[in-house]
Parts: structure tokens; C-alpha cells; sequence
């Protein structure tokens, strides 16, 4: 028998993607990028979780970017 989601107990399903609302302070991507000010708050180091594996993403003395596992 097929559920009825407007009656109490039956299961519901999950919004689309599209319907579930942006958190806040959240923005979408730009085409220039996120400024690396952003991201790094003043530090020098950044840790990134990538799929359960954690990256080093940090600037040098040279202001270039490095990213090692």
C-alpha cells in the first residue's frame, strides 16, 4: 500500500536540492574565486577535510600557495 505523506506517521521524503535553503553567511561561488583572506582568517595554515582525507593548504614566505596531504 503506497504511503501517504499528508498522514501523520507515514514516511516523507527529502526536498529536492534545489528546495533546501542556503545557510547562513553562505555564498555561491564566484567566477573570480574565494580571496584567500576568506579563507585563511590571518593564519598561514588551513586544514582541509577532502572525502575523510585531511590536506595542509598553507602560504609561504613568497605568498604562494602550497597543498600537501
Amino acid at each position: 500500500m503506497p504511503s501517504d505523506p499528508m498522514r501523520p506517521g507515514s514516511p516523507t521524503l527529502a526536498p529536492a536540492a534545489s528546495q533546501i535553503p542556503a545557510r547562513t553567511g553562505q555564498q555561491p561561488p564566484s567566477q573570480n574565486g574565494i580571496p584567500t583572506e576568506l579563507l585563511f582568517k590571518g593564519s598561514q595554515e588551513i586544514l582541509i577535510n577532502h572525502h575523510g582525507e585531511i590536506y595542509r593548504l598553507r602560504v609561504t614566505r613568497n605568498s604562494k600557495l602550497i597543498l600537501t596531504k
